[in-house]
């Protein structure tokens, strides 16, 4: 079982930064393909980015490939999105992500999830 905790959201100009971190506890992160999805109000939950369980492989949605990093450290069982150029379309809930299996960008194929942590970008 893995439970995982977001931080680092808050609130932040357009063309700001921001590094979002997901703690996740447990002895088998290494094995969970890891990502990171976000809901705006009124919209979808949608797929951000995600990384591979074993070779570390990177995958984003086009609307922020160049401008967010995904990571994680398997040693201290920690992913992080790294977000640059951030834009007020940004603005959502972003919640982190896990399943012990190949990566997806369906968000029904995961089944941790942590509590969600707030982004505002404003204009």
């Amino acid at each position: 079982q893995v439970q995982l905790v977001e931080s680092g959201g808050g609130l932040v100009q357009a063309g700001g930064s921001l590094r979002l971190s997901c703690a996740a506890s447990g002895r088998t992160f290494s094995s969970y393909t890891m990502g990171w999805f976000r809901q705006a109000p009124g919209k979808e939950r949608e797929f951000v980015a995600g990384i591979s369980r074993s070779s570390g492989r990177t995958f984003y949605t086009d609307s922020v490939k160049g401008r967010f990093t995904i990571s994680r450290d398997n040693a201290k069982n920690t992913v992080d999105l790294q977000m640059n150029s951030l834009k007020p379309e940004d603005t959502a809930v972003y919640y982190c992500a896990g399943r012990p299996g190949p990566f997806s960008d369906y968000d029904r194929q995961y089944n941790h999830w942590g509590q969600g942590t707030q982004v505002t970008v404003s204009s």
